[in-house]
């Protein structure tokens, strides 16, 4: 028998303050009592033991040494036997679609995992269906039993001019989105140069949000500490998740803005910017913990903050401060102090209980005050959620791909030239901006394994114009023949395709064609993997752990054709990100994101 759903009914803190009251005076039994616990106070930054908890609906009335008096016939009872209560994690900055998956199944991921509160920016999906896409997301969230805060996408293409989205926001679109209820601010503001340059609608947008009273998201993505990053502080971003090392950290916090330290599926910032705290000493209370980007099988199979606040534990951080770092930081940042982040009275009822503060076994998950999960068993059912017919089908390319279509050519009659080379740097976002020697035959340039260059190409699928633009790529590993294709590719999602063998790329375009999206690997014309992401060509519509099996199938065959980078799925989905330096590929071209400028593929002949 499947458990009973489960209704989100977050009731608002002003309409249940005499029930609140009545519960800790014992006029009214609680709904829920948990007793005997050792209390981890956020606020004091105390473990206090012998702690009681009682629950009113789903909102906390009282937390003390003994809620025996709030105790009625009908209370459910539960005996922490001394286990840690800890507040839900807060996960300050993320997006879902790199999940693979709905709202919905990235929430039944992430629960028994311990995460409770999610601030999602859906700009993957407004890159390909526009406001209409945000607001299926938005009105996704509100069904959950869980908190998914909706930041709105502010930079819609990221770089106008350098990519072409499949639509677009602009400061209407962020006006009208304010007055959503799940909206909670702007999306990370990813083109720092917009702000710095006082680009017009750049700043209506962070106008629109400040009208509003709400937080504008930031993306400062370069190593420039100079003027240009105080003017971007200075426009208006409250927060960034975009450093990589202690002094970008440092950086923010003392200009006043919060640091938001990113441990996801490929991106390992923590260890280099936690040192900020931990050497530098600085005050923790404006660092915050997220993830950005998860891929499902990290989901299903590592855990989600819950991995995050464990992994800054071993870089030295006190347990109690890691947890703030993800719980109460995060709801003091976005004005949600007296909603989440803290287990004190008045706040939503969003506790976890765990034997361990440096491993954190997450053993029982309760949110909106009722159990979710137990022993990593589901107690309630999350609400189903479809998406509408507009949302799919969207992948567009206009004709069916040829192996000649891949072919980066050249006119003049040399044996070589040095051609710009995008360089992955493993666990990081950014790219290196290389220059190599390749070979040149019949007029194509070829790549190199032996230098471990592979060919890539965006392919445009929002308006079927067939168009193809080809580079080359360091750092996959492929030695075989094979080919590779996706249909995220941040941020405006056209199709990416990488690989060393002409034919098998053209396959994997094609089959991406056909299924509507997703992401598949073709090696010597066999497929060796295909995870299928219909809805805007950027989730699946089948259950995470589902969709994380094939995930981990995908990440084998990559294994299987030589690739030797750590999560390369989501190294290759930001290659196309013309907002993160050094270079990127677009439907316009190669672009150097130092220069912000397409720049030609052949540098020398």
């Amino acid at each position: 028998m499947n458990p009973p759903s489960i209704s989100p009914n977050r009731r608002p803190m002003h309409a249940m303050t005499r029930e609140l009251v009545d519960v800790v005076m014992g006029r009214v039994p609680a709904t829920c009592v948990i007793r005997n616990g050792r209390w981890v106070n956020v606020h004091s930054g105390e473990i206090i033991p012998h702690t009681d908890v009682a629950i009113c609906g789903c909102r906390i009335a009282y937390v003390g040494p003994n809620a025996g008096h709030t105790i009625g016939p009908n209370t459910r009872v539960i005996d922490a036997v001394d286990r840690y209560l800890v507040p839900g994690l807060c996960d300050a900055h993320m997006h879902v679609e790199s999940g693979m998956v709905t709202v919905t199944e990235f929430a039944r991921a992430v629960i028994p995992h311990g995460t409770t509160s999610m601030f999602i920016d859906p700009h993957e999906i407004a890159n390909v269906l526009g406001l209409a896409g945000v607001q299926l997301m938005h009105d996704e969230a509100m069904t959950l039993p869980v908190n998914v805060y909706v930041q709105m996408p502010s930079c819609v293409p990221s770089a106008p001019g350098l990519e072409t989205p499949g639509a677009s926001i602009d400061p209407d679109d962020v006006a009208e989105a304010m007055r959503l209820p799940g909206i909670i601010g702007l999306g990370e503001m990813m083109n720092f140069p917009g702000v710095f340059m006082n680009d017009h609608n750049m700043h209506a947008e962070m106008g629109e949000t400040l009208i509003a009273g709400k937080v504008i998201g930031g993306h400062y993505a370069s190593p420039d500490l100079g003027l240009p990053f105080h003017a971007y502080v200075a426009g208006g971003p409250a927060d960034d998740h975009e450093g990589t090392r202690a002094e970008d950290a440092a950086a923010r916090v003392r200009q006043g803005m919060r640091a938001m330290l990113r441990l996801g599926s490929a991106w390992f910032d923590v260890e280099a910017q936690v040192k900020a705290i931990t050497e530098m000493g600085l005050d923790s209370r404006n660092f915050l913990l997220c993830t950005d980007d998860c891929h499902s099988g990290t989901l299903v199979n590592e855990g989600h903050m819950n991995r995050v606040v464990r992994h800054a534990i071993a870089q030295g951080l006190k347990p109690i401060t890691a947890i703030q770092m993800a719980t109460l930081n995060t709801a003091c940042h976005f004005g949600l102090e007296r909603e989440i982040g803290s287990i004190t009275p008045g706040r939503y009822a969003d506790i976890i209980l765990t034997s361990s503060l440096t491993t954190l076994p997450i053993e029982m998950v309760i949110a909106n005050g009722q159990v979710l999960v137990a022993q990593g068993q589901w107690q309630h059912e999350l609400p189903t959620y479809s998406y509408p017919a507009f949302a799919k089908n969207t992948v567009k390319l206009g004709k069916v791909m040829q192996a000649a279509d891949f072919y980066a050519t050249h006119d003049h009659p040399v044996a070589s030239v040095k051609v710009n080379v995008i360089g992955v740097i493993e666990n990081q976002a950014p790219t290196r901006a290389l220059v190599c020697d390749l070979a040149v035959r019949d007029g194509v340039i070829w790549p190199d394994t032996a230098q471990n260059i592979a060919r890539i190409a965006l392919v445009e699928r929002h308006r079927g114009t067939g168009a193809v633009v080809n580079g080359f790529v360091n750092g996959f590993g492929f030695n075989v023949p094979c080919g590779m294709a996706c249909t995220v590719a941040h941020d405006s999602h056209h199709m990416i395709v990488v690989g060393t063998n002409e034919a098998d790329m053209a396959a994997a375009a094609n089959c991406l064609s056909q299924t509507g999206g997703g992401v598949t690997l073709f090696r010597e014309g066999r497929q060796l993997a295909l995870v299928e992401m219909p809805i805007a060509g950027l989730m699946s519509d089948e259950r995470a752990e589902v969709v994380a099996a094939k995930a981990e199938r995908l990440i084998a065959a990559m294994v299987e054709c030589g690739c030797t980078l750590h999560n390369a799925y989501m190294q290759l989905s930001l290659l196309a990100l013309v907002v993160i330096p050094e270079l990127r590929i677009s439907d316009k071209g190669i672009v150097d994101v130092r220069q912000f400028k397409v720049v030609p593929l052949v540098t020398e002949i």
